[in-house]
């Protein structure tokens, strides 16, 4: 366990990207009231999926991550979480059936309600504004009284994220994620993807080898995997007084766990050296997560190590990097050598929407999926380079049919980015592109085993 760790000791270290409540009463009547409340996931939950990241560290698995970019209470709907769900499940099954590696999947679902923000207010129309800081905080309405920052948000967003989790949970074990059902994923718009054909014919011949075992006496009855899967859910851990009012002290252990989430990730905005971000998550056992971008020094990735892993558990950090098409290749060896020749066992996983947002004619921010694929051959470009191994993928993306993103088989263009223009914040690929991205990033997977096999021959 961590020294000198308490709940509430980030409040001595610097808190940006936090909002500014005009009722300090209010709030300490909310996150009280969060204090009393039962725990979203439990420690055991989060030790496995540690345990599950250690294998990603070692080359045994690899980790899929994915969902909104910033959840919303208006958008909670049951179809609009299982959707997204199924998206991530045809993803694994794409890359379990390349790789021959298992998946581990982890959704940004579930309590990704707070997003960083470049600046703290908006202006328009020449009024300034809080900047909207996601639903959890504030209203996306450029109103005066929608932008105060309201306690009461963070007991909606516990109450939708229990809903959620609950419904995850049933999906994830109650049958759904059951192999067999693997033709039944695909969503009804994915037939105009020439992607979709590819998937089909993936369904088939996994549908093929199952009937085969089922022939041999291995079904969902003999072996429960086939009839479930793990599930586990993450956010960026931004609003402090919410996280904390969420961390329990565990009765097996004795440790800390921030029970709001299974994973928690420190943003780039936020992993500053004194941050009260750092320290808070220091002092967690759930397996946590480090945006890389630009701007980070090896010197202080490997400082920040020393905080936030002393005990060099594997599983226990994520380096998420986070670039730019352009950038990556630039910037990220030198963090890889670094953790290298510090024997860090991490899991490395490439984020590639962050860096490649851009502004179209029409005024839309959007995320070239050229772009994005760029920068993921770049992450796999950099390790096998190295000599190390890519372990991951971070993607902001949704199973809803929005045109967010340019590109991709479908062809998205500029002109119809205001078809299904839905997000809250940040662009998101949809179920086609995501479904495109996996297929190409298991090529990807395909050749570093080829280059490893080669390596170890």
């Amino acid at each position: 366990m961590a020294t000198n760790w308490t709940p509430e000791s980030w409040k001595q270290y610097e808190a940006r990207q936090m909002p500014d409540y005009p009722d300090a009463a209010a709030l300490a009547n909310a996150t009280g009231e969060l204090g009393h409340y039962p725990p979203l996931v439990f420690a055991g939950e989060a030790r496995a999926l540690t345990a599950d990241l250690a294998r990603v560290a070692e080359g045994k698995a690899f980790l899929l991550q994915g969902g909104d970019c910033a959840e919303s209470f208006a958008e909670f709907h049951p179809n609009n979480i299982r959707d997204t769900f199924r998206v991530i499940l045809q993803m694994a099954v794409v890359l379990t059936y390349a790789s021959k590696l298992p998946i581990v999947k982890v959704g940004r679902m579930a309590g990704q309600f707070a997003k960083p923000r470049s600046a703290p207010t908006e202006e328009l129309g020449g009024v300034s504004l809080p900047s909207y800081r996601g639903d959890i905080v504030n209203d996306i309405a450029f109103e005066t009284e929608a932008r105060q920052p309201d306690p009461q948000r963070l007991i909606k967003a516990y109450n939708q994220s229990a809903a959620t989790l609950n419904l995850l949970r049933a999906f994830a074990q109650g049958g759904y994620a059951n192999l067999h059902q693997v033709h039944a994923w695909t969503l009804d718009f994915m037939g105009r993807s020439p992607w979709a054909q590819q998937y089909s014919q993936v369904a088939e011949r996994i549908g093929d080898a199952l009937d085969f075992m089922a022939a041999c006496g291995i079904n969902p009855e003999t072996v429960p995997q086939l009839n479930g899967t793990s599930f586990f859910t993450s956010h960026e851990a931004l609003l402090l007084p919410y996280e904390q009012a969420l961390t329990r002290q565990d009765s097996l252990t004795g440790g800390w766990y921030d029970t709001s989430a299974h994973f928690l990730w420190i943003g780039d905005r936020t992993r500053f050296e004194g941050s009260a971000h750092v320290e808070y998550l220091r002092g967690i056992g759930n397996p946590i997560g480090l945006k890389c971008g630009p701007s980070l020094d090896p010197d202080v990735l490997l400082r920040l190590l020393d905080t936030l892993d002393p005990g060099r558990e594997p599983g226990r950090i994520t380096l998420i990097t986070r670039y730019g098409h352009d950038q990556i290749e630039k910037h990220l060896p030198a963090l890889v050598r670094a953790v290298k020749r510090e024997g860090r066992p991490v899991v490395w996983s490439c984020d590639p929407m962050h860096g490649n947002v851009v502004k179209a004619a029409n005024g839309y921010k959007t995320r070239p999926f050229d772009r994005i694929l760029a920068e993921v051959r770049g992450f796999f470009a950099v390790h096998r380079a190295e000599g190390t191994h890519g372990g991951g993928i971070h993607a902001e993306m949704t199973g809803q049919n929005v045109t967010e993103c340019t590109g991709g088989a479908i062809a998205i263009t500029e002109q119809s980015l205001a078809d299904r223009y839905h997000t809250h914040c940040d662009p998101r690929l949809n179920a086609g592109q995501s479904i495109e991205l996996a297929f190409l990033l298991a090529e990807m997977l395909n050749q570093e085993m080829r280059e490893r096999e080669k390596d170890a021959a």
